[in-house]
């Protein structure tokens, strides 16, 4: 009888020592990684560092980038993951997202949604501000062509909303078409 691969013979005796060394071998070679990740997870406890994968609260602060940005409608962006909400602006819905008894804003959501996408060029930045009822993150956002709430209202694709501009930002930026939008 002849075997195409090399047999490797463990007397049954030794399988169990043989398996035991086999077993300690490997946990010698992983476990020093592991152990040196715990120590530093135990001394950025003791020093106050805590982790931020999946904590929205430890998310990046105000005055950040954001990249890998999608434009979802015309008030309201997708970057790595977060919902962005654009501060102070009502933009018209897609069709079917305007729920019965709800006052949407009037025009073509599809045209809002377009021009949002051309105003996103180059860096985004962007300042958080809070959190809507839906989860979305409430922010100021700005590109190379400038804040783009007021490029909203600007290029008529969205009204402008008091109630929902914290701090009046949008209104002390572009106060001409936070007005023309009322």
């Amino acid at each position: 009888m002849t075997f195409k691969k090399p047999f490797r013979a463990v007397p049954i005796i030794e399988g169990k020592v043989y398996r035991r060394k086999r077993r300690y071998a490997r946990a010698k070679r992983i476990g020093f990684p592991v152990a040196v990740l715990g120590a530093a997870a135990v001394v950025g406890a003791a020093i106050g560092i805590t982790p931020s994968i999946g904590l929205p609260a430890l998310r990046p602060g105000y005055d950040d980038t954001v990249t890998s940005c999608t434009v979802t409608d015309g008030d309201t962006i997708r970057c790595n993951g977060e919902r962005i909400r654009l501060l102070g602006i009502d933009a018209p819905e897609l069709p079917g997202h305007c729920r019965t008894g709800r006052n949407c804003a009037p025009g073509d959501g599809y045209a809002s949604k377009r021009s949002l996408g051309d105003a996103m060029i180059g860096t985004i930045h962007i300042s958080r501000i809070g959190e809507d009822h839906y989860g979305r993150t409430l922010a100021i956002l700005s590109s190379d062509r400038g804040d783009l709430s007021c490029w909203q209202l600007e290029h008529g694709q969205a009204i402008y909303k008091p109630q929902w501009d914290d701090g009046r930002h949008v209104a002390r930026v572009c106060p001409k078409a936070a007005l023309l939008s009322d």
